[in-house]
């Protein structure tokens, strides 16, 4: 039973803390314990808080490093397709954008539900094996999430024009996401793979299979598009096939490599308690997905301000996927690392990874800031040479920069939270901030004389509503509680997985 594990975990990790005993100075020690009776409280502490976060930047760099790389396999799709016409990128970038909003919502949204119960599980739970049943559980739970959305991209012809999109653009859009279906099983997959990984703190393997597929994606998007003449629909054939790609290379790694001793063998076990699963995988995507659907319904509104609109709209969706990877790569870190430390029953490490954590991405949230606004005037052309697209995205790029900080913030707090098994409650502040009043506020501005830039002050609006929020919440948690919560999650599983 997980209740009878030990406070101390058997295994230690990079997002664990090590012993004393190995060898380091005991700097994860509580704070009424000081290495030396003369150094003060305070300054122990902010040792404590510059180890953790030493820790967190150790284990969110590789995360994201490799959802940069992930995240490169559809921009590069949308660089390479975008160069033949500015009407073929504004159809990419939508579909990406759609895809991403459906079925990749159930990739990073839906294996939250691993970031709960497999980082705690693994140092909790007093067999290694349910890591690997929590595994086949998610590859089956997903699965099933993702028929629907299947279903839903061979139909979103009719869907994009009620929605009042271009004709042509919805007719484009749904023949790109029909040739994408096999991609998005295999992207899903390919996450729970991830997530069964680092919940064992090994963060590297997806980089490397990345680093791998990247390229060969990059030169399959160009042979299918150009050399085979396929057009438009070659970027989502080959997509597709380098996301298959990368699953099948992350099983080998944990197959040759690292991570299979948690893997116990195929189980009917898997088909049992998965109502737990499924429901924080659900809460997961609610918790994501209040994000992204907000951003969508910015995307469906530049629609309806014109072709030049949506063009400069998909450059800066494109860019902000792949800097949003910078807080969503930390969010995966401080889940990993609080629902370890809850499972290691250490409460006050797991408050001070959080909020560390907390810190650490709005410090980097500072650095992306820098970033945009210093390329502006010239980011617009990495995607597009029209210089009515180049100007208006170089005029909505400052907004899109000032809420990086929000963003960073967002991603920290709500990582830490699907760590205690709270996706609901990142859920329920989303749809707040987002649906009750920035984004009506939002569309109300774009509509009435601010254009494109005026959805994006009510993104930066919504973002700096729901970080504050979050992190007012994780920093009133109360911790023991939350370790008592960890623990039960895993009685439940064990009672139910044993029969008894």
């Amino acid at each position: 039973m997980a209740s009878e594990a030990t406070s101390t975990a058997d295994e230690y990790t990079s997002l664990l803390p090590k012993p004393p005993n190995f060898g380091e100075s005991n700097i994860y020690q509580h704070e009424g314990d000081h290495d030396d009776g003369d150094d003060p409280r305070d300054d122990n502490e902010r040792r404590l808080v510059l180890a953790e976060i030493g820790v967190l930047l150790k284990g969110c760099l590789p995360v994201i490093l490799a959802y940069v790389l992930q995240n490169s396999l559809q921009t590069v799709s949308v660089l390479i397709v975008g160069r033949s016409s500015p009407e073929n990128l504004a159809t990419a970038a939508f579909s990406y954008m759609f895809a991403m909003c459906t079925a990749w919502l159930i990739a990073l949204g839906g294996t939250t539900a691993l970031d709960t119960l497999a980082s705690s599980s693994f140092t909790g739970s007093s067999n290694k094996h349910d890591l690997g049943i929590l595994l086949q559980r998610s590859l089956f739970v997903l699965g099933l999430f993702y028929l629907p959305v299947a279903i839903l991209w061979m139909c979103s012809e009719d869907i994009f024009i009620f929605l009042g999109q271009d004709p042509d653009l919805s007719k484009d859009s749904a023949r790109f996401l029909t040739c994408l279906i096999p991609g998005g099983l295999g992207y899903i997959y390919f996450e729970c793979m991830k997530k069964y990984l680092q919940a064992q703190g090994i963060m590297n393997p997806g980089t490397y299979v990345l680093m791998i597929t990247s390229p060969v994606n990059a030169g399959l998007n160009y042979v299918f598009t150009y050399t085979f003449q396929i057009g438009l629909l070659g970027a989502p054939i080959a997509t597709s096939i380098s996301y298959w790609l990368s699953f099948l290379l992350l099983v080998l790694y944990t197959r040759f490599f690292d991570g299979s001793e948690c893997w116990g063998g195929w189980s009917p076990t898997a088909f049992k308690n998965m109502s737990t699963f499924a429901r924080l995988a659900f809460m997961g995507i609610i918790h994501v997905g209040t994000e992204w659907w907000a951003f969508e319904v910015v995307a469906l509104a530049a629609g309806r301000l014109g072709t030049i609109s949506l063009a400069a709209q998909s450059v800066i969706m494109t860019a902000d996927q792949v800097l949003n990877t910078i807080p969503f790569g930390v969010g995966v870190a401080a889940s990993t690392r609080v629902g370890n430390l809850l499972g290691a029953r250490d409460a006050h490490a797991a408050s001070r990874a959080a909020n560390t954590a907390a810190m650490l991405s709005i410090l980097l949230g500072g650095v992306a800031l820098a970033g945009l606004m210093g390329s502006r005037n010239s980011f617009g052309r990495i995607f597009n040479d029209d210089d009515r697209v180049v100007r208006l995205t170089a005029e909505v790029l400052p907004y899109v920069a000032l809420f990086q900080i929000a963003d960073g913030l967002n991603g920290s707090c709500g990582g830490s939270l699907r760590g205690m098994g709270r996706q609901h409650v990142g859920a329920a502040v989303n749809l707040v901030s987002y649906y009750c009043g920035a984004l009506p506020l939002g569309v109300w501005l774009a509509f009435h004389g601010w254009g494109l830039k005026g959805l994006w002050v009510g993104q930066c609006i919504a973002l700096y509503a729901v970080g504050c929020l979050e992190w007012g919440i994780v920093y009133l948690s109360n911790w023991d509680k939350e370790v008592e919560k960890a623990f039960q999650r895993m009685d439940v599983q064990d009672m139910l997985e044993s029969g008894v």
